[in-house]
């Protein structure tokens, strides 16, 4: 079975040390962390933003006044999806170091966690969910070659 088309958009806001975070996102792995946990075709923007521009979108979307580590927007599920993810680069950068995880890793981890939230899928609804989510994550991380970050 082919992996789903992905039309992507890339983006780096005003983040400190940004040669480091584009290094450990290359267009190519950004897309393949994506297409792998994608059930359909899809249509995603990923920004990686300061914590000035996550913590702002988080207070005025989600109502919590803290930068935090991926944000999903979904607009459309099926036949398309259709999302932006944003990831917050210093936080992102903090939870690898504290995790002991390469932050290429820990990018690849938030990417398929976004991707899976713009399809529906949720953590917060309840803990057979919870579990059903990270059983999926560690299955779609298995097959990219991460480790399980749940152990």
């Amino acid at each position: 079975m082919p992996m789903p088309a992905l039309s992507l958009s890339l983006q780096f806001g005003r983040i400190e040390q940004l040669a480091r975070h584009r290094a450990a996102l290359p267009r190519h792995r950004v897309a393949r962390s994506i297409r792998h946990a994608l059930a359909h075709d899809a249509e995603i923007t990923v920004r990686i933003v300061d914590a000035a521009e996550g913590q702002q979108l988080n207070r005025e979307f989600r109502g919590k006044d803290y930068a935090t580590n991926v944000l999903t927007f979904d607009y459309a599920q099926a036949p398309l999806v259709m999302a932006d993810l944003v990831l917050c680069a210093p936080v992102v950068a903090r939870e690898a170091r504290e995790l002991g995880k390469t932050l290429a890793a820990h990018y690849t981890h938030l990417l398929v966690h976004g991707t899976l939230h713009a399809q529906g899928w949720d953590h917060e609804t309840g803990e057979a969910d919870a579990q059903a989510m990270e059983a999926r994550e560690i299955e779609i991380l298995a097959g990219l070659g991460v480790r399980n970050p749940y152990a």
